[in-house]
């Protein structure tokens, strides 16, 4: 046995609630998430990182002792130190936390967008991990309802590049004014309920009564169906701010639905909450993201005042809303050149060519495994290269080298100088065809190691010996 307890010899598994990403699926994910960050930053959003874990305390109060988060779902330890940290089960508490911190925050409009990994325990399933991958914006030094509008815009555009159909979910939760008010409102009615409601949705009801108005329990929906709603309370100044939100988003094209119901898990949220919902999914899991404002956090994190709005999309449903819509994007390709040097004198030029028509832009490599002439070609279409350059010692001695494409099923012997501006020529050509346009495509790759050892000129691969795709089998 090991320090761990595990047999020495034994295999060891991802820990229940992860999940490992592996290409060309990660690759996808990546591009992904680039879409969602490429969009915060048309909107003036400069991306910022913060640690994985911090002082639990800042969870506990940013995110509410009440919520299932805090007292559920958090990973919470103590370090070595004696000091009690929790990785972060959420990503906005962090950021306000560091842009306090170094003095960001007091002295205007702050717009900022990172994302990475968060942590909760809860009972996995498709879309929903124990660690989870989230994209954030947040803009923290305005009150203006057009901000709220803007940062509602900016995921409605994330959505609309990537092709996702969603229903946007809009409500307000009110303010430190009015929503005392309908808190004791609404605790009055569940408390009427008495013996009706289960007794672990009674203790929520005294903890935090708005949550029993979110839980998916059809029993419970069915009690609380005629229960007083927030925006029936709203305050004047709230309603006003909510109906600037509606009027703005309408102004910008973009529809909702009124979500009276719709509170959201995490107590620093006020007035404009919204959520963003996948036709393409169930109903458990057809949550992509979503957000509201928070101008209280900052002071309770001990920050100055400093009003913001934001949103947390996550990486992981959406990229199972793409898949179940088939709408995934294609991977990077992973090869676009290969060049085969056919004799051990044309390895010092081949890795110069490799060199630079990776500088070009262009994804190239060589084999790296002893195979015939039709072995690396089969290996090449498998993993999608376009062009195959051929080093052998008769273009050696020319100072040329032969260039396969694969596509055009035709091959020319140029000088070396001009084999970069060739091959980048076919991949221009060949643009979104490759790589998905072959069997294999971008999830193929080449084999490797070493020249194949057989000397002589680069003949050009006879018709019978390619398929029907015009790559070499």
């Amino acid at each position: 046995m090991d320090a761990g307890g595990a047999p020495l010899h034994s295999r060891f598994e991802g820990p229940k609630g992860t999940f490992d990403y592996l290409p060309p699926l990660a690759d996808v994910r990546a591009r992904v998430e680039l879409t969602m960050l490429e969009q915060a930053r048309l909107a003036g959003y400069q991306r910022m990182e913060t640690p994985i874990f911090e002082e639990t305390g800042l969870f506990a109060r940013g995110v509410g002792q009440s919520t299932d988060v805090v007292q559920k779902e958090m990973y919470t330890f103590t370090d070595k130190g004696g000091r009690s940290v929790t990785l972060r089960p959420e990503l906005t508490a962090g950021a306000v936390r560091a842009l306090i911190e170094h003095g960001r925050l007091g002295g205007g409009l702050v717009k900022v967008a990172f994302s990475g990994p968060g942590f909760r325990y809860e009972r996995p399933q498709a879309g929903r991990q124990r660690q989870f991958h989230q994209v954030d914006i947040e803009a923290i030094g305005s009150a203006d309802p057009a901000l709220d509008a803007d940062v509602i815009l900016v995921g409605h555009e994330v959505f609309r590049t990537l092709g996702i159909a969603v229903t946007l979910l809009l409500t307000s939760l009110g303010d430190a004014e009015c929503r005392p008010v309908y808190r004791q409102r609404l605790l009055e009615f569940l408390r009427g309920l008495g013996d009706k409601l289960p007794s672990e949705v009674r203790a929520r009801a005294e903890q935090n009564p708005l949550r029993v108005l979110d839980m998916k329990d059809p029993y419970v929906q069915e009690l609380t169906a005629d229960a007083p709603l927030m925006r029936d309370s709203l305050c004047k100044a709230c309603r006003e701010h909510d109906d600037t939100v509606r009027y703005l988003l309408g102004e910008a094209g973009v529809g909702w639905t009124e979500a009276p119901r719709l509170v959201r898990g995490l107590d620093y949220y006020m007035r404009t909450t919204f959520e963003w919902q996948a036709e393409a999914l169930d109903a458990a899991q057809n949550a992509l993201g979503g957000g509201g404002r928070y101008d209280g956090l900052s002071e309770l994190v001990g920050g100055p005042p400093a009003p913001g709005v934001g949103w947390a999309l996550g990486l992981d449903r959406t990229v199972l809303a793409l898949e179940r819509a088939g709408a995934l994007p294609e991977a990077p390709p992973q090869l676009q050149a290969l060049v085969l040097p056919l004799t051990p004198a044309a390895q010092g030029t081949a890795v110069k060519l490799v060199r630079d028509l990776r500088r070009a832009g262009v994804a190239a490599d060589q084999p790296y495994a002893d195979r015939t002439l039709r072995g690396h070609m089969k290996a090449a279409a498998k993993a999608g290269a376009l062009a195959v350059v051929l080093l052998g010692e008769e273009e050696l001695a020319d100072g040329q080298a032969s260039v396969r494409d694969m596509a055009a099923r035709d091959q020319v012997r140029v000088p070396l100088d001009s084999v970069v501006p060739t091959v980048a020529r076919i991949a221009a050509t060949a643009g979104d065809l490759a790589p998905g346009g072959r069997e294999g495509g971008a999830s193929g790759r080449p084999g490797s190691a070493g020249p194949p050892g057989a000397g002589g000129a680069a003949v050009g691969i006879d018709p019978s010996d390619t398929d029907d795709q015009g790559a070499a089998p």
